[in-house]
């Protein structure tokens, strides 16, 4: 009987590892035994694509955007060069129609599913790209809230008393 057991076990273990790829895959030459990766939208700078090497980034990604967050938050140094802000602003689309990070096709869900790993960061931090406030000048005369642009708001005389205590003794 455990015989049995073990047999049916490692059968069951050979055939879940071992599973071919369509004729169709086979005869394209694509690499199907990984998760599907979107390719970039934008390059880092002229010289380089990615920050680092594809493999570097793939292995140790997760390294630079820690570091990159304590650097940031605990010291107040902002970079671009391993900010996640970077990261969405170039590998992930900005079209109307382009998915968000709870779609398999997110740039950053295609891996994190597949390796079945959970990512909190798009809880605070935004899944797609956003302008910088480098990016351009004119659009100044609106502030951004979440995700929306909206434009300044204006107060009146009243509001502007109620703000500096003028009503309330403190002159």
């Amino acid at each position: 009987m455990i015989k049995y057991s073990l047999i049916t076990l490692l059968f069951s273990l050979l055939l879940g590892v071992y599973t071919p790829g369509t004729a169709a895959d086979v005869a394209s030459g694509e690499d199907t035994s990984g998760p599907f990766i979107p390719k970039a939208q934008r390059r880092f700078s002229e010289e380089q694509g990615c920050v680092e090497p594809t493999g570097e980034m793939r292995a140790n990604h997760m390294e630079y955007i820690l570091d990159q967050r304590d650097a940031t938050v605990h010291e107040g140094i902002r970079t671009r060069q391993y900010s996640l802000q970077e990261c969405i602003n170039c590998h992930v689309s900005d079209a109307e129609d382009a998915p968000r990070v709870d779609n398999e096709e997110h740039f950053c869900s295609s891996c994190h599913t597949y390796a079945a790993v959970s990512i909190d960061c798009f809880q605070c931090h935004a899944d797609r790209p956003v302008k910088s406030r480098f990016d351009s000048l004119s659009n100044s005369s609106m502030h951004r809230i979440g995700s929306a642009a909206v434009p300044p708001t204006t107060l009146d005389s009243e509001q502007l008393k109620v703000l500096s205590n003028e009503d309330f003794g403190n002159e």
